[in-house]
């Protein structure tokens, strides 16, 4: 399945007529933006765009768990032992070892909040809040905690939600994605820039025939670069609320490829 799209710039510029200065070679090494063309010929520059559609073969996504403790270290014991265990689940539904990484491992301190304690219990007994003298206001550590995150490409995109519902139920209380994917992009883009080529010779044809002129030769082709047009996107945050919930349903869409393209063409008369 094939889109196209394209913008064509257009600069039709008359060649200048060069001196014997042309036939000297030190001259004609000189860098030049611009191919030499016959003495009254001119110069069509035109940008175009191909796209190219696949469906996804990847659905990339994070999970974790985020944990809490009276310590460091207590925090950091309970997070891997509900991380060794959602790794467990992922290899259980046939994620393959260099499918997971691990993406991010943090500890953070928990800061008490004095002001706000006291406010709240001064609401729950019924009695005027009284601001807290400085000393009293000051924010302590009361606790630690830690979080550990995997980047999981999952190959099997149909299996995506019940991969995340086992997620779930191992312990996971951080998932967030998918983002839809192409494991090997390089044909659908190849695809592109042919597309690409061919609008633009399309064009350059038409904006000779309407200038009185014919194309000549492609003069010279350069990309601008190719990359993913906007993907069909699913996201999905869940926290371990309840674990015997549905999978949910993911549609995966399809990616779309683009390529940009600048093609100069000699015309003559």
């Amino acid at each position: 399945m094939k889109r196209f799209a394209s913008a064509a710039a257009l600069s039709l510029a008359t060649a200048l007529t060069l001196g014997g200065a042309l036939a000297s070679p030190a001259l004609a090494q000189q860098a030049s933006p611009v191919p030499v063309m016959e003495a009254g010929h001119s110069l069509l520059t035109v940008s175009a765009e191909g796209r190219s559609t696949r469906m996804p073969d990847l659905a990339v996504f994070s999970a974790g768990v985020t944990t809490q403790g009276k310590s460091a270290a207590e925090a950091l014991a309970e997070n891997s032992r509900a991380m060794t265990q959602v790794v467990a689940s992922l290899k259980r539904a046939g994620i393959a070892d260099r499918d997971i990484q691990t993406s991010n491992l943090s500890i953070n301190p928990i800061y008490s909040n004095p002001e706000r304690d006291a406010q709240l219990a001064a609401q729950s007994a019924g009695r005027a809040y009284v601001p807290l003298p400085p000393e009293q206001q000051i924010a302590k550590i009361i606790g630690y905690s830690v979080s550990n995150n995997v980047s999981v490409r999952q190959r099997k995109i149909g299996e995506y939600g019940k991969v995340i519902d086992t997620l779930v139920t191992a312990g996971a209380n951080q998932v967030n994605g998918p983002t839809f994917q192409l494991d090997d992009s390089d044909a659908a883009l190849d695809e592109a820039r042919t597309d690409a080529v061919k609008i633009a010779r399309r064009r350059a044809t038409l904006y000779a025939g309407a200038a009185g002129l014919k194309v000549v030769r492609i003069l010279s082709i350069s990309e601008n670069g190719g990359y993913y047009g906007p993907p069909q996107v699913a996201f999905v945050k869940m926290q371990r609320a309840d674990s015997a919930a549905a999978a949910p349903p993911v549609a995966a869409g399809e990616l779309q490829m683009t390529a940009n393209v600048t093609v100069l063409f000699e015309l003559a008369p």
